[in-house]
């Protein structure tokens, strides 16, 4: 029979109350009531291309990332393949650009050729295929400019040829990221006129003009010339926004959403979740990844610990999946068992004893 608060529970005349320390005790128990698990199924594992043989070079910024050159993702694959995650991102570091984004679109272009490189080694790997401009334009910004000023028009005509190109490589899901108003509706449209009826679109939806995307400049090569994405990235401080953004992306025809980044809009996921049913993808980031990394270097954390604990958030916050640089090394640190205490905790500890 429960005991009133307040009352003597038999123990030394101690007041009955709740002991949910009880599920805590040991690794086996925090495991069994456990509400939130990680799996190699959960991660989306983000690759950047670039051209060239036997291209491996490490992004400064991002300890453990690489620029790769084709060639060299079959060895990626093998690994991705060995830790069962079943996804990857692309982007594409193009040999060269022009003010109109050529190389986004060229049927020969490095994400292009990435995709059937992938298909030919790896037909099972989900490849998702970002569709943005900034990679390819000599000015860094997302799409086509009128003077200073991205021409939005003109550049949601341009990012539909380049969903269409990644869709006639061979991707099995394109993902456009630039922000533009109305690209889910031209690329659903030029996608299905160009047979692509099924092909599904992952929309960065909730896309928010972050000063965690530092590192990724550096590795997509992809710095504005002038100015800043303010313009057509979200203002940060806004959150009713991102569910109007998310509800016009559904309504223009996209199949997935993601939220950009994870960890500074956790509530923005949550909301997202709690409103939205369909697949949810947080990306966590590239300076939310250097963080953990730097603070590791210095000794100032337990990386292990920090990530799992990171990536567990943005998954009981309400993500499907999660974009991370972390997942080859989380998965392998799932393998190991739990992160946590490494002998079961006395019954004596609880009491301080």
């Amino acid at each position: 029979m429960a005991h009133e608060p307040g009352k003597v529970n038999g123990r030394g005349g101690m007041p009955g109350f709740r002991r949910t320390r009880r599920l805590r005790r040991t690794p086996a128990i925090r495991q069994f009531v456990r509400e939130t698990a990680l799996a190699p199924t959960d991660f989306i594992y983000p690759l950047f291309v670039t051209h060239g043989s036997g291209v491996r070079t490490p992004i400064g910024s991002m300890p453990g990332q690489f620029q790769l050159s084709v060639d060299e993702l079959a060895r990626e694959l093998d690994e991705l393949q060995s830790l069962e995650i079943g996804a990857v991102l692309l982007f594409g570091i193009p040999e060269g650009k022009d003010r109109q984004a050529s190389g986004a679109y060229d049927p020969d272009g490095i994400v292009q050729r990435a995709v059937r490189a992938i298909k030919r080694e790896a037909p099972e790997m989900l490849v998702v295929s970002d569709v943005c401009a900034c990679e390819y334009t000599d000015h860094g910004h997302c799409g086509v400019l009128d003077g200073c000023e991205v021409d939005n028009d003109a550049t949601i005509r341009l990012l539909a040829d380049v969903a269409v190109s990644h869709a006639e490589a061979g991707a099995d899901i394109v993902a456009p990221s630039d922000m533009m108003d109305g690209r889910v509706a031209v690329i659903r449209a030029e996608l299905d006129r160009a047979g692509f009826v099924q092909m599904p679109i992952m929309s960065y939806a909730a896309k928010y003009a972050s000063g965690f995307y530092g590192p990724f400049r550096e590795a997509a090569a992809s710095m504005p010339a002038f100015g800043d994405r303010r313009s057509h990235q979200m203002d940060p401080a806004n959150a009713r926004e991102a569910l109007l953004e998310i509800e016009t992306d559904l309504d223009e025809g996209a199949d997935l959403i993601i939220v950009k980044p994870a960890l500074p809009y956790l509530d923005i996921v949550r909301q997202a979740r709690d409103r939205f049913d369909v697949p949810l993808v947080a990306y966590n980031v590239s300076g939310e990844y250097a963080m953990i990394k730097a603070a590791a270097q210095l000794g100032w954390i337990d990386e292990r610990r920090v990530t799992l604990e990171t990536l567990t958030s943005i998954k009981r916050a309400g993500a499907s999946r999660i974009v991370t640089y972390h997942a080859k090394e989380a998965v392998r640190w799932l393998r190991d068992g739990d992160a946590g205490a490494r002998r079961p905790i006395s019954v004596l500890d609880e009491w301080g004893a």
